[in-house]
């Protein structure tokens, strides 16, 4: 071999070396992907890999948001939210007024006879007929509370017989008030028990008469727009009446009206 042939080829074996060591501070680039490479599971990354300036790879992942739609609340959920969102309310406003009217608890209403007396008596066939003239005073103390009467019934008892009866129309008593209540119980044609009967004859001819009078009504305490319902029982004994009209009556005081709530 001839002495230019060995320096062509030290030459190009030189550019070789030039060119190689040149190529180290180049950035390799990443080769395009094809689209079908990247197409991933939606619940699975997507990592792509490139060359930093030091020729060291770095795994970029990216993450493919899922392409399935929020599930919309169902129905029974809503439902069960207003239902229970109802109750709380309820339980919340019955407090409330719990609490308002153990504050405010009403007074219990106190009655008096102030007359009474027999009109038309007459037993016939073992039965009785006659009207029981009675007139009623209801103190209602309560200075907050007004009474709405709904029902209210007087009945006459001879020893343990109801021997007349009398129904009261609806009527208001406002709050720290005297209310006047004038009945006329009716006996006709009451059947009489024997030994009730005897006793109400020889009483007749005494001219007097002891009576028991029992009241009973359906009321409702009022204060402002809150009401409260409330079964009322009165009994005034002994009330002692007279045959005929008599100019003098001893006003009878009856047992606190009890009250039942409904």
């Amino acid at each position: 071999m001839s002495w230019d042939t060995r320096e062509e080829d030290k030459k190009e074996s030189l550019e070789t070396w030039d060119n190689g060591v040149s190529d180290k501070g180049k950035v390799t680039q990443p080769s395009t992907l094809s689209p079908h490479l990247l197409l991933r599971s939606s619940s699975t990354p997507t990592a792509l890999t490139t060359m930093t300036p030091d020729n060291s790879a770095v795994a970029l992942t990216t993450a493919t948001p899922s392409s399935q739609p929020a599930t919309p609340p169902s129905r029974q959920g809503i439902m069960r939210c207003v239902v229970i969102t109802a109750l709380g309310l309820i339980v919340l406003v019955g407090l409330v007024v719990l609490v308002f009217w153990l504050v405010l608890r009403p007074k219990p209403l106190e009655y008096t006879i102030d007359d009474a007396h027999i009109r038309g008596f007459n037993i016939t066939a073992h039965a009785l007929n006659g009207v029981f003239d009675i007139r009623l005073r209801s103190y209602n103390h309560n200075t907050r509370f007004s009474v709405y009467y709904d029902a209210m019934e007087v009945t006459v008892w001879y020893g343990e017989q109801t021997v007349a009866i009398s129904k009261v129309a609806p009527f208001y008593q406002p709050r720290h008030y005297v209310q006047t209540i004038t009945v006329s119980a009716t006996a006709q044609s009451t059947p009489l028990l024997r030994p009730v009967e005897k006793n109400l004859r020889h009483n007749e001819s005494a001219g007097v008469v002891e009576l028991e009078v029992r009241a009973r009504a359906r009321i409702r305490f009022a204060v402002g727009a809150v009401k409260k319902h409330y079964k009322l029982k009165a009994y005034c004994a002994p009330v002692v009446m007279h045959y005929s009209p008599s100019s003098h009556f001893d006003r009878v005081y009856c047992t606190s009206a009890t009250l039942m709530s409904i």
